[in-house]
């Protein structure tokens, strides 16, 4: 924390009497301003220098978003193609003569589910890194979470052959199955190799480069490729870019007025919602979920409950391996709770139950109907969806994006209105009674 890491600062100076601090700009607002504060009362210069561990500057960002009345992914990405040279043929334009494959990385596993997935690569524990889990269950023995299935790359060795077995097993289908879900598998074909990014024990230029690479040898659709190298190289650099000239006040944003405390089931998984239950016993156990699971499963239960963004934000920044604020926040706030008003996203992430259930969800198992509006089988996640258009239909009548859903309003008659709404405040009531503050 903060506090703590300029503690320790303070005393290593009054020991060792420098005549200046050299900083690497550190990727949390709060201990930014915590090491200001010690070399502010020591009276010592500070000097900080970028983080080289992106392709870009904070400053860059700012200067490209001047002017701007919005910044939307697409054009910050598209730059930097174009100045980095990823992607691109020899008389400027992208390869594939389009920009972004994204309509082509949508596909859902049939019926039969994924088939026979490649292993994640797992890395047993050094001696260091089992001295830290001892430290933590003897210290955070009552905290959420498990050890047991710790085997993250902690080193620099481990993390390229994670990066080399990524691109070689799972790169070829990771972008034609990467909004896809599948009870009981974690990993499927995403990478996990954003711990490692953040960590710094990857640089994210290797790991763009061995993707081009891939692709230009003909070991992966273009398609694929694209859709990670995106994610790298556009959304890396651009969710940094939002968290830095938009904090402090970005953390305390709450464009949709939601209100309600955080589930306390949330640390537990003991929900009977198949899906919510399948991704929390995930997050819980391995420290991961992948983005889909993030965004329209927990992300999306979140946001149509009501809950405030805040507290949504402090449980993702506490159970995820590679949840760096610099990150995560605009992640949570802007992508996932639409709470920065759309400064990141055109519209609110929102869907039904039945979009779940055409991603894999594990419907069939549940005790839930996704088809149901309301009544005892109904399905929480279309409950709220509707719910959702009905608190804000007067805001989203005239959104370019959602006036159809909206539209859809129409074939609900009165009754069906009156009992989805209650139905709806009864969920909202239940999560009140079931709130539990941050575990300290």
């Amino acid at each position: 924390a903060g506090a703590s890491l300029g503690a320790a600062l303070a005393a290593t100076l009054a020991r060792q009497r420098p005549a200046a601090l050299v900083l690497t700009a550190p990727g949390d607002w709060r201990v930014l301003q915590a090491l200001r504060a010690v070399a502010r009362d020591q009276g010592l210069p500070l000097d900080l220098r970028e983080d080289r561990h992106f392709y870009t500057t904070v400053r860059e960002f700012a200067a490209f978003a001047r002017g701007r009345k919005g910044l939307r992914l697409e054009h910050w990405y598209r730059h930097l193609r174009r100045r980095f040279g990823v992607l691109m043929r020899p008389d400027g334009e992208p390869e594939g003569e389009r920009w972004n494959f994204d309509a082509d990385n949508r596909a859902a596993f049939g019926p039969e589910g994924p088939g026979p997935l490649p292993a994640p690569p797992r890395f047993a524990p050094d001696a260091i890194t089992q001295q830290v889990l001892a430290l933590v269950r003897t210290r955070l023995a009552g905290h959420p979470g498990a050890l047991d299935d710790f085997a993250w790359p902690v080193t620099r060795a481990q993390a390229l052959q994670a990066l080399d077995a990524f691109v070689r097993e799972r790169l070829p289908l990771f972008g034609r199955y990467q909004d896809a879900l599948w009870v009981g598998e974690p990993w499927l074909y995403h990478s996990q190799l954003s711990a490692a990014l953040n960590l710094k024990l990857l640089d994210p230029r290797e790991v763009v480069a061995a993707a081009e690479a891939a692709w230009r040898a003909g070991q992966v659709p273009l398609a694929g490729a694209e859709g990670f190298i995106r994610q790298i190289l556009g959304w890396r650099e651009y969710v940094r870019g939002i968290y830095w000239t938009r904090m402090p006040g970005y953390a305390e944003l709450n464009g949709l007025d939601a209100t309600l405390p955080l589930p306390a089931w949330f640390w537990t998984g003991q929900t009977p919602m198949a899906c919510l239950r399948d991704a929390l016993h995930q997050t819980l156990r391995w420290g991961y979920a992948h983005h889909i699971q993030r965004l329209m499963v927990i992300g999306l239960y979140a946001q149509l409950l009501g809950v405030r963004p805040q507290e949504v934000h402090r449980w993702f920044l506490a159970v995820y391996v590679d949840a760096v604020e610099w990150v995560e926040l605009p992640n949570t706030l802007g992508m996932s709770q639409h709470a920065d008003g759309g400064v990141m996203a055109s519209k609110p992430y929102i869907a039904s139950g039945q979009y779940l259930q055409r991603q894999g969800a594990p419907c069939a198992g549940c005790a839930f109907d996704p088809r149901q509006r309301s009544g005892p089988r109904a399905c929480p996640y279309t409950t709220l969806y509707w719910d959702f258009l009905l608190r804000h239909q007067d805001w989203l009548a005239g959104h370019p994006r959602l006036g159809m859903q909206v539209r859809h309003l129409a074939r609900l008659d009165e009754t069906e209105r009156t009992a989805l709404q209650a139905q709806a405040r009864a969920l909202r009531a239940q999560g009140e009674q079931e709130a539990q503050e941050v575990p300290a």
